[in-house]
């Protein structure tokens, strides 16, 4: 496999909670490195607001085929956390 070279993508998305809801559950963090790549993950809770970071970040431009199988984890693995979901109740008073 070969990228076109090392880089590293950072992501930040910020949503507001709505007016009479507080996060009753967050997805787990995601931390997973290789010598070709890592990611990492997190959802908290900063405020009114639901944040979500990311790292992506491509090391080394070329992975060996005897490295493939770690490859298809590695995007497997990415794969899941960009299905997490946080979920939501209403705020009792």
């Amino acid at each position: 496999m070969e990228f076109q070279g090392p880089h590293k993508d950072l992501d930040r998305f910020e949503i507001a909670l709505p007016a009479g809801f507080t996060v009753d559950e967050l997805p787990p963090p995601t931390d997973v490195d290789y010598s070709f790549g890592s990611y990492h993950s997190k959802t908290e809770i900063q405020g009114n607001a639901l944040v979500y970071t990311r790292t992506f970040e491509i090391k080394e431009v070329s992975v060996p085929l005897e490295k493939m199988d770690d490859l298809r984890k590695f995007y497997r693995v990415i794969g899941g956390d960009e299905r997490g979901t946080a979920v939501l109740k209403a705020a009792t008073h």
